[in-house]
Parts: structure tokens; sequence; C-alpha cells
């Protein structure tokens, strides 16, 4: 499974090879707590089913990620988030979080699909 960023009038580009389903309560609750790095090429990726108001918080993470707030492959919001402190909330079927700067190139409107999901 990957996670491609198809940016509005440009070339296709992978942003994680490695990607991790958070598809359980326990997963969704524990998040990126208590990881002290992420790989390179890393993505977890909280899927809901319905779109509405979702928050990320840092609480009990110690680095810093970028969180991508989408609707059906669609980006609604990037935000580089802090370490412990950060929080932010925009309505999203799907959140990705992913090493702080992966997303650097990614902007509302432009498309982030899952590639090779298992239905």
């Amino acid at each position: 499974m990957r996670l491609v960023h198809d940016p509005v009038g440009d070339d296709d580009a992978v942003l994680a090879t490695t990607v991790d389903l958070a598809d359980s309560l326990w997963s969704q609750t524990r998040g990126l707590m208590f990881r002290r790095s992420l790989p390179d090429e890393y993505a977890l990726v909280f899927e809901f089913g319905t779109a509405r108001t979702r928050d990320v918080h840092m609480l009990f993470v110690g680095i810093p990620i970028d969180a991508v707030w989408i609707v059906d492959d669609e980006v609604q919001r990037v935000e580089r988030l802090r370490p412990w402190r950060g929080f932010a909330r925009e309505a999203a079927d799907r959140i990705v979080e992913l090493p702080a700067g992966a997303a650097a190139d990614v902007e509302p409107g432009d498309r982030l699909v899952l590639e090779g999901v298992e239905s």
C-alpha cells in the first residue's frame, strides 16, 4: 500500500510507501503517541467512512508532524503540528499523519489517494 499525492495540474508523487491504517478504536486513540521518530515515507491513515469535523491533538506526541484532512480523496486542510501542544480541526472522512515536511507540497484541492488497499 502507498499514499500518492496528485496535485492539481502536476505529476503524481508518492508520499509514503509504508502506510499503517488506524482501523480500530485503540489504534485511532493511540495514533502517534509515544513515538520518538517516524521513518521517511511513512504515513498513519485514519479512515472514518463519513465526513464530519475531526480533531487532531498532539498530546504525548513528541515529534512534529504534518496532518492532512481529506474528504473523498480531496485535501481540505494541511497543518504542521508542534509536539505536545499542537491541535487542529477540520471536516474529513480520512486524516493522514506524516513526518514533518512530507506534506510541504500538498495544498487544499489536491488529491491524496491510497493505492493497494484491500477491500
